[in-house]
């Protein structure tokens, strides 16, 4: 948990290995009800390697002067995330 927006991390480590590395990050809304999309890589143990880049979108929520996520939505791959982009470019262009 965080209590301000600048201290929400994906970084994520287990036995002294740095599991989700976060590369990036962008507030998309602040407030009580905040949206950050990060751009991150997964230690791949097997191949004892980090994975290609990945991103993922997630909601938080102030309680108690501390930020809990809600919710996710993980993008799996490049070939996802230029999909998403161009959707939304089409969409935005028909406005």
């Amino acid at each position: 948990m965080a209590a301000s927006i600048e201290d929400i991390t994906i970084n994520y480590e287990e036995n002294d290995v740095l599991i989700v590395k976060e590369l990036d990050k962008e507030v998309l809304t602040k407030g009580a009800w905040t949206t950050i999309i990060f751009k991150y890589q997964q230690w791949e143990a097997p191949k004892e390697a980090y994975s290609p880049i990945r991103f993922t979108i997630r909601r938080y929520r102030k309680i108690r002067g501390q930020y809990m996520q809600q919710s996710k939505f993980n993008i799996s791959s490049m070939d996802q995330a230029k999909k998403i982009i161009e959707a939304l470019e089409r969409w935005i262009d028909e406005e």
